[in-house]
């Protein structure tokens, strides 16, 4: 049976988002060219650019086909990024804990749909906030953003947080929830806390919307793991993508790229690749 005309049929649009921490985009752009070429995204956020607004590199982007950036950068550390097809009615740089310190930007699309890029401190070593200011200032990052988002929610809106959240909340995000449950990133206090910032929007983490919580996965191995790194298999899903109940039937897949932590001096963490359809 032919179907009707055009004007009769739903036509879908897919859109697609990646997020990455590239622990530094100058020094891997050749494996963030490859991967936009391959992959071809709608589009990519960034973390841990590492790298100055001054000499982030707008013209190499620009010139294989991604006209629309914005970044917040940091010399040396820290830096985030969005780098897009299509151009953005609107973007904004913000900042948390009273610090300008590279971690959140955030655009919104003509059709209304708004996109947070974040990138969670990590925290440093001890889960103690009273002895270590980076654990701390974690949680009052968490905390500040959970509120802001709780503030500014609104039914129906089509919102997508996506980003390196720095924290594995399943058991089965980690290589040993046994192992791990005292080690920054897999905390209960951690967990618990972004616990209320998923639930400040009822969001819907894309990655375990396809993939079980039963089932190990991934998005970060550390690099002391060296060349065994896949068969040691210490991993973490640090890397998450989150959509607002509006969005949920537009999900099609969400990926985990993990063949990509075998380029050679990769980042540390492998994309993680959402894609929506949306009708035209």
């Amino acid at each position: 049976m032919c179907p009707g005309p055009a004007s009769l049929r739903t036509i879908m649009t897919r859109f697609t988002i990646a997020t990455w921490n590239i622990n530094s985009v100058r020094l891997r752009i050749d494996q963030v060219l490859g991967f936009l070429d391959d992959y071809r995204p709608d589009v990519l956020c960034l973390q841990e650019t590492r790298t100055a607004d001054a000499t982030f590199p707008f013209d190499t982007f620009q010139e294989a086909g991604w006209p629309h950036v914005v970044i917040a950068g940091f010399k040396g550390r820290n830096g985030v990024a969005i780098l897009s097809r299509h151009a953005f009615a609107s973007s904004n740089v913000l900042s948390w804990c009273g610090r300008d310190d590279g971690r959140h930007v955030q655009v919104i699309f003509p059709d209304g749909l708004q996109l947070d890029n974040i990138y969670v401190p990590a925290g440093g070593a001890i889960p103690d906030p009273e002895i270590n200011e980076k654990f701390a200032h974690k949680l009052d990052f968490l905390e500040e953003v959970t509120d802001w988002i709780t503030d500014e929610q609104e039914p129906g809106a089509r919102r997508i947080l996506a980003g390196d959240l720095n924290i594995a909340p399943l058991e089965n995000d980690v290589w040993s929830h046994e192992k791990l449950i005292r080690a920054v990133s897999h905390t209960p206090v951690e967990v618990a806390a972004l616990g209320r910032l998923y639930a400040s929007h009822n969001w819907t983490d894309s990655a375990r919307h396809f993939v079980p919580s039963s089932e190990k996965l991934y998005s970060w191995w550390p690099y002391r793991s060296g060349r065994d790194w896949s068969a040691k298999d210490y991993g973490r899903r640090l890397d998450h993508i989150w959509v607002t109940p509006a969005l949920v039937s537009s999900l099609r897949s969400c990926e985990t790229l993990r063949h990509l932590r075998e380029h050679d001096q990769p980042s540390d963490h492998v994309p993680v690749v959402a894609t929506l359809e949306f009708p035209g």
